[in-house]
């Protein structure tokens, strides 16, 4: 791909979320609800969701509209230029929600369906995240970089929860048999951030099951270029099945006894 098209995703990327990120933090109404449901009365769409997600697409309409889009809320096009946009509008709905700060914005172009192009912005924290595809990751304009490898059980790792009963069943268990041998489990409700906590070094790993496309495309490129490992079960990419980053050296073992534990399945 050549740098022109890279610099004009990123320039897009950028704006994209910024636009929605700006109107998130901006817009928030003091008496905001649940606007609807997902996967159960629990996983919660805002109104703020649905906004965001329009301004992201009426932009790309705007100044690419030969590409496609993927997006949580629905937005969902082919396109026929090869580059497709992987739109997360408002992770950590829930955390928006209950005027928590951990919410981002989130927007990957993929080309030929690899992540070329990742932008994670969280208004709140007055953080942007954002890399390109063999030139590093970047936070507010400095470069980021996982933390080294440790000892399994002197890692900080990171995960998330799904929102129906049953697989809430299936993480609790496996979460009994990581916290024992970690030195700490964290929480923190939105995917894109935990994976651009690894990139900076504030996680040392990061696991979860369920998680969509939208919810790590960009943040997994971010970690990647950050100098982490991503995939999920051994020989697998990260899916919805199981989603790890953590640095070489940890991602090994971590990912050994997520395996062990069936953290792939409910």
């Amino acid at each position: 791909m050549t740098d022109p098209l890279m610099t004009e995703l990123l320039e897009t990327a950028l704006e994209a979320a910024r636009g929605a990120g700006d109107l998130l933090r901006d817009g928030r109404p003091a008496d905001l609800g649940v606007a609807a449901t997902k996967t159960s009365p629990i996983d919660v769409v805002t109104e703020m969701d649905i906004a965001a997600e329009k301004l992201i697409t009426d932009l790309l309409a705007r100044r690419r509209p030969q590409d496609g889009v993927l997006g949580e809320e629905g937005s969902s096009s082919e396109g026929s230029s090869g580059v497709r946009w992987v739109i997360d509008p408002l992770d950590g709905t829930v955390n928006y929600l209950y005027g928590l700060p951990s919410w981002a914005v989130s927007i990957a172009a993929e080309k030929d369906g690899e992540a070329v192009v990742g932008v994670v912005i969280a208004p709140v924290r007055g953080e942007t995240f954002h890399a390109v595809l063999g030139q590093g990751a970047w936070r507010n304009g400095e470069r980021v970089h996982c933390r080294p490898a440790a000892p399994l059980e002197e890692s900080l790792i990171g995960t998330g929860f799904g929102y129906v009963r049953e697989r809430r069943i299936g993480q609790a268990r496996v979460l009994g048999g990581v916290l024992p041998r970690v030195r700490d489990i964290r929480r923190g409700g939105s995917a894109a951030i935990d994976l651009c906590d690894v990139a900076c070094g504030r996680l040392n790993g990061y696991y979860e099951r369920g998680l969509n496309p939208w919810d790590f495309a960009a943040g997994a490129l971010i970690a990647r270029e950050a100098g982490a490992l991503t995939g999920g079960r051994p020989g697998v990419p990260a899916s919805t099945e199981l989603t790890i980053a953590a640095a070489p050296g940890l991602f090994e073992p971590l990912r050994g006894l997520l395996d062990d534990l069936g953290a792939w399945h409910d």
